[in-house]
Parts: C-alpha cells; structure tokens; sequence
C-alpha cells in the first residue's frame, strides 16, 4: 500500500458553526467578527459564501463588509464554540477508519491525516462522510502524496468536495498559475519574485536553487523552487502541537495620537502577553510589534532579545525601542504585541519540521 496525506477543511468553519446554531441563518450572507457590530472598530473573521459573493472576505475591516453586503447578518465571535466544535471534529477523525492513521492538528479547522491504503479517495470521502454525521459540518478533503500537495488540493475540491493532487498532475494544474498559488509563498513574495523573472510556478521550478538563493538568500531561494517543483514532506507528524509564539492585539475606537497614551498601551499589552508566555513554561528569545496606522497600512517589527526571558519589564523595554523607531506622526488604530519562542517549537513543510495548531478560518 501507497502513503498517502489526507487534508481535511472544514468549510466556511466558523460560518457554519453559527448557522448550526441558528437554523433560521441558512441560505443568508452571514459575517462573523469582533463585538458583531459592523459600526465598531474590528476585522472579519469569516464570512458564509453568500456573504463572499458580495466580496467580504476574513480580515476585512467589518465597516467595510458593511458597505459590500449591508444585508448581511453580522455576528460577535465567540471562540469557546469553535473550539468545542473543532474538538468533536478533532474526536471523529481519530476514529473514523479501521485501519491505522497518524493525525496532525493544523488549526481550528483543518487537519493532516497520513495513511497507508490503495483507495485514498474512498478514504478521503469516509472521512468527510463521518464528520458530517457527527457533527453536522460539511468538509473539503484534499488528497495527495505530500502535504503540499494535500493542502493545494483541498482548494479544487471546495466546497464539499474531494481533489487529488500528486506529482503525476502538480504541472499540469500548477505549473501556469502565479508564484502565489503555492502554499507558502504570499503576494509580497510573488511580487519580489515578479521582479526576478519568475510570473509562474512552471518558470520558477525550472530556476537553479543556489542561484536564486544568491539573490534572496542561501535558505530561502532552494525552498521556493522546492515548493514550485512540489517538493514537502510526506511524513504526517504527529506529536502534539507546540506553540511557536503567543501575541496580544487591541483595537481602539477612536485612533491613538498621543504617544504617552501610545507607550502606555503597549506597556498593558506586554504585560498581558508575559502571562501567556509564563503558562507556556519557556522564555521568549523574541519580541515583535505591529501597528496599524489610519486608515489601514500596517508595519510590522521585532528584535531577538539578548537572552530568553520572562521578566515583563525586561519585555517592555524591547517592544519600546522597537516603538521608538516607527512614524510618530500618524494616528494609530491598532497596536499588537508577540513573543517568540526557540525555534525548535517550529515546524514548517520539511521533513524536519511539521506546522500544527483546528486556529484560524480558510476557504
């Protein structure tokens, strides 16, 4: 028997949980996100795909989804029923089949699931089969030979659906799409890549490794060209997740001008951020600041520390200097902290590493 990965999504996750909890809401365009109400300062967390048709889209501020669908029902979020609902998933999917499986938990609605068998798609539609019934939640299961593949395959299949996507077929379906298309590689990325000559996955798998690791750097270059030529670990991880790093983030109503109130909320948010870090029993070694300047252009900085800590003050001190390098001049709508854990709390798409977290809302 073949090993094959399994990648299970849970459709509009969020969304559907809210409308198994409402009935009534099915069929509507329903959006998802902060204290639910649309005039208040926050982001989409999800929205339902009647709501998507109108253009709202998760991280969009919810005063704009207002705009694009005004008839859209707007929800407050509430994270203990995602979890809950992520854990019944969590619970049918270590069961589901009678033959061995190893599970790797992505986040609050997605999950690996490695498997040695000859009918990954039968499989594949058991499992899609078991959640629904268990839990009422529609998911999408990407099918491939790694989870690169597995991953990206899950989007042809969406919504409700199943796709398989292995070395056989990567170009062909692949191979003419934009650098950005791979798991992995974000629009600033692609741009970058843009600019060096690559517009496609086919043009940048045909690069030399080393030589564009010359221009962008020794281990980034031969791991985009790796993930363009569909190169990741076939290995499903198992082990339980580790947090690589924990934040904190507020939104604030009327815009920050005045960089003594400015200091004093970062002083707040650091100080919440080194209890979270204490509950993870490991020091941070790294600190990072965001900032969302009006209307809606967001810097993002961090510095590694002299030495792993969890002394708050010691915390608070480097996010200010980090402060103290930004653009005073400008109103300020959102500040956001983060602490970083060793590295050896990350895992990423090699063999070495795994990335893990049912955190987060996808298609």
């Amino acid at each position: 028997m073949a090993a094959w990965v399994l990648h299970v999504d849970l459709d509009q996750f969020i969304a559907a949980v809210e409308v198994l909890r409402r009935p009534e809401l099915v069929g509507l365009p329903v959006v998802v996100g902060g204290s639910g109400d649309p005039t208040q300062r926050s982001v989409v967390a999800t929205a339902s795909y009647e709501a998507r048709a109108f253009g709202v889209r998760s991280g969009m501020p919810m005063r704009v989804a207002a705009r694009k669908c005004p008839d859209a029902v707007f929800l407050p979020a509430d994270n203990p029923a995602y979890e809950e609902a992520s854990a019944g998933v969590v619970a049918v999917l270590r069961d589901f089949a009678d033959i061995p499986l190893t599970l790797e938990i992505l986040g609050w609605d997605e999950a690996f699931v490695g498997v040695d068998t000859d009918d990954p798609l039968t499989l594949a539609r058991q499992a899609q089969q078991a959640v629904l019934d268990a839990t009422g939640l529609w998911a999408s299961v990407g099918i491939g030979d790694n989870v690169l593949r597995a991953k990206m395959a899950t989007d042809f299949g969406k919504p409700r659906g199943t796709f398989t996507l292995t070395e056989s077929n990567w170009f062909e379906l692949i191979g003419d799409r934009g650098t950005d298309a791979l798991w992995g590689i974000g629009s600033k990325t692609a741009k970058r890549l843009t600019q060096l000559g690559f517009h496609t996955v086919r043009e940048l798998a045909a690069a030399d490794p080393q030589a564009l690791g010359a221009q962008v750097g020794p281990t980034m270059g031969p791991r985009w060209v790796g993930l363009a030529r569909g190169a990741a670990r076939s290995q499903v991880i198992g082990s339980p997740y580790v947090a690589r790093a924990r934040s904190r983030e507020t939104t604030f109503q009327q815009d920050l001008t005045d960089w003594a109130e400015v200091r004093a909320e970062i002083d707040k948010l650091v100080r919440q951020l080194t209890l979270d870090v204490r509950e993870e029993e490991r020091p941070a070694v790294r600190v990072g600041i965001k900032v969302r300047f009006k209307p809606f252009v967001t810097t993002t900085r961090s510095t590694t520390l002299a030495a792993p800590t969890q002394d708050p003050d010691v915390l608070v001190a480097a996010v200010l200097e980090i402060l103290e390098g930004l653009d005073h001049d400008r109103p300020i709508r959102l500040l956001g902290v983060r602490a970083e854990f060793a590295a050896d709390a990350e895992r990423r798409l090699n063999p070495s590493r795994g990335r893990a977290g049912f955190g987060g809302d996808a298609v």
